[in-house]
């Protein structure tokens, strides 16, 4: 039995998961901030990925960083690809898992009380002291919840990987993709078993993100009223 798609899987997963920690809640940041017709623009680009099919944005990777693309064109400069290799696979993870992300911590930035964040840049707080020290505690426990959403949704991602990436086994070949070509070859029994490794990590996940919102709320609730 091959597990090298097990640890591709987690690896492309781990790494787009930071990528749409910092994309996501910096996006979130900054539109918490502002209002107006080109504010919803911004909104529908970052949202375009979760309601397109994962193989049209596949394409549009692929016209972006081909070797006929703008940024393929440049990378070929320099004698580096991205198409079929290991980085086209964090890339399509990213993109497809950034739009919950940036949702979950919009809505976490959202749910904080303005009248906190006033009073300390009243007293002389710089806004990136105030953000760090005051908005990210309080809007963590969403923002951890759009982490493990956008984990396991990358975990998840088949259809752009597969356009942008392809089936290199042990390069590219990640657990959805695994599933497809072992349905194809008619091994049911080498994709039931992947299909068992997929359900097992994102209910864990899922399990673990509700045990630590059940433990969080009691607590936050009590220092509430105190």
């Amino acid at each position: 039995m091959d597990w090298s798609p097990l640890w591709i899987s987690l690896a492309t997963s781990v790494t787009a998961t930071a990528f749409t920690f910092f994309l996501g809640l910096g996006a979130a940041a900054w539109r918490e901030r502002r209002a107006g017709a080109g504010v919803a623009l911004v909104d529908g680009v970052f949202l375009l990925p979760l309601v397109l099919p994962p193989t049209v944005v596949g394409f549009f990777l692929l016209l972006i960083f081909g070797r006929n693309g703008p940024v393929g064109k440049l990378l070929l400069q320099f004698g580096a690809t991205i198409v079929f290799s290991w980085p086209a696979t964090v890339i399509s993870a990213t993109v497809v898992a950034l739009p919950l992300m940036y949702l979950t911590a919009r809505a976490a930035l959202e749910q904080v009380d303005s009248n906190l964040l006033q009073a300390a840049r009243t007293l002389g707080a710089s806004e990136w002291r105030v953000f760090r020290q005051i908005t990210l505690p309080l809007a963590w426990p969403g923002i951890l919840a759009g982490i493990i959403l956008s984990f396991a949704r990358a975990l998840g991602e088949f259809g752009a990987t597969l356009m942008i990436a392809g089936n290199i086994p042990g390069k590219t070949e990640t657990i959805p993709i695994a599933i497809y070509f072992a349905v194809e070859a008619d091994e049911m029994h080498r994709a039931l078993l992947w299909c068992g490794v997929d359900v097992a990590i994102s209910l864990a996940l899922l399990a673990g993100l509700y045990i630590w919102t059940r433990s969080v709320g009691p607590l936050r609730s009590g220092l509430g009223h105190r």
